[in-house]
């Protein structure tokens, strides 16, 4: 396949000559190549497999084997059979029984032939070509023609004791030559088989590509971008993926740039409210200064999780593990009551910093409302999942659904005089989804909340 990318910094090379195919016109050529080859292989069946000669047998030698009950050169045998033969309405056959019948010095009904026949099929005639001016239907088949029997054929005579004497061919003439044209079809099929596999990974492996692609988007919106190569519609659907992801990354980032740019300029209306407070009474400055405190730390939490969310960063094989042992060892230096259920190594590829920050938030929520937090990692079925749990008040069920609203913060036991900006579970939510997983919270059966977070690994 020809790339169509150029190497940075070098000119674009533009060569009519060297432009790929069209998909359609491969998998057309490709198609047409293969219905030749085997159009092919069929002619060759003709030439080099022509069908076998038939063994004729004459009413005479029928009539001697009658007589035996067994043929010198062994192309017929003959039994005995209590039920009667099967009559035809052959002329044909009726002429045969009557010869060996008089050979035999039988009266006619005690001699039966049935020679296999095949009938023409319906549309035969239609689909035959007209005949020449001058020539008539096909000349009558010589006299001798008349005594012979050849093919699969079934000569009955009745025996004095009832029974009926069997005579027919010993072996089917015809066995060994459709065993070679069964042979042949596997031949061709072998042939044909590896063009048809070799079109069918071409078809379907651009469709790969691009669902690898849109997996990639949506663990990490920075990926590389789709290289461009292939035939004209391949590349173009490429082009226009990238181009796609582009403008998706655009648009978060003109977001997150616009959000970032409110938070930075909400700081100095807040600073003016604060110097003109200082000269306020003491009643209004002591009542007024909590919320400007509380309006920056939210507006210095925002500025935070605008910046990790479009910090750019290179993913790389880690051990999930190791990294909720770091964390849960900070938590328990600092004396906090926080267990890690042993286990084995967990690797995946991922940010580190960002999913150390994702258990640290877990950890800390569960520490803060609860005083004690149990971790627990496992795999299943090709997902790393992180359950922290804790014993403390729960949320509300309406609560729950909200919990990963950024600036939400639950009322009752989890409100504002806790501490907390509210941006915890929602930047958990955003790293796990940032990695193609997911987070979720719900309250324990016995009390207490757990947020499980799932990871691909």
């Amino acid at each position: 396949m020809t790339t169509l990318l150029t190497p940075p910094g070098a000119p674009p090379v533009k060569n009519s000559m060297q432009r790929p195919w069209p998909l359609f016109l491969r998998i057309f050529a490709l198609m047409l190549g293969t219905v030749m080859l085997v159009q092919v292989l069929n002619f060759a069946v003709v030439l080099l497999i022509p069908p076998p000669m038939p063994v004729i047998f004459t009413a005479n030698r029928v009539a001697a084997v009658a007589r035996t009950g067994h043929d010198p050169g062994g192309l017929l045998k003959a039994e005995l059979s209590s039920g009667p033969p099967r009559p035809s309405d052959n002329p044909r056959d009726s002429r045969l029984a009557a010869s060996i019948a008089t050979d035999l010095g039988l009266a006619r009904d005690k001699v039966t032939v049935d020679t296999e026949r095949s009938a023409m099929p319906m549309f035969a005639g239609a689909l035959r070509p007209p005949l020449p001016m001058g020539m008539g239907r096909r000349q009558p088949p010589p006299p001798s023609f008349d005594n012979a029997l050849f093919g699969p054929f079934v000569v009955s005579i009745e025996a004095p004791n009832g029974r009926w004497l069997v005579i027919r061919p010993a072996r089917s003439t015809i066995g060994p030559w459709r065993m070679r044209i069964i042979l042949w079809f596997l031949v061709a099929m072998a042939v044909a088989a590896p063009i048809a596999w070799a079109l069918a990974r071409r078809v379907a492996k651009p469709i790969g590509l691009f669902a690898a692609a849109a997996e990639r988007l949506g663990r990490d919106p920075r990926t590389d971008p789709l290289r461009v190569s292939g035939p004209p519609e391949i590349a173009e659907a490429a082009s226009a993926f990238n181009l796609m992801q582009e403008r998706l990354n655009r648009y978060v980032e003109d977001r997150t740039t616009l959000i970032a740019a409110v938070a930075h300029d909400l700081r100095t209306p807040l600073m003016r409210l604060s110097l003109r407070l200082e000269k306020a009474p003491d009643d209004i400055r002591a009542s007024s200064e909590g919320d400007i405190q509380e309006m920056s730390q939210r507006i210095g939490s925002a500025m935070a999780f605008v910046r990790d969310m479009t910090r750019h960063v290179r993913r790389q094989r880690l051990d999930l593990r190791s990294l909720a042992e770091s964390v849960t060892d900070d938590f328990a230096d600092r004396g906090e009551t926080v267990v890690l259920h042993p286990g084995s190594a967990m690797t995946m590829e991922g940010d580190a910093p960002s999913l150390k920050a994702v258990l640290a938030n877990l950890v800390g929520n569960a520490v803060k409302y609860a005083g004690h937090a149990d971790v627990q990692l496992r795999r299943e079925r090709g997902l790393a999942i992180i359950e922290v749990s804790d014993t403390g008040p729960g949320m509300a069920p309406q609560d729950l659904a909200r919990a990963f609203e950024p600036f939400f913060r639950a009322e009752q036991s989890r409100n504002r005089d806790t501490g907390g900006s509210g941006l915890g579970l929602a930047s958990v939510r955003a790293v796990a989804r940032g990695h193609g997983g997911d987070a979720t919270i719900a309250n324990r059966p016995g009390g207490g909340l757990v947020a499980v977070v799932t990871l691909p690994v």
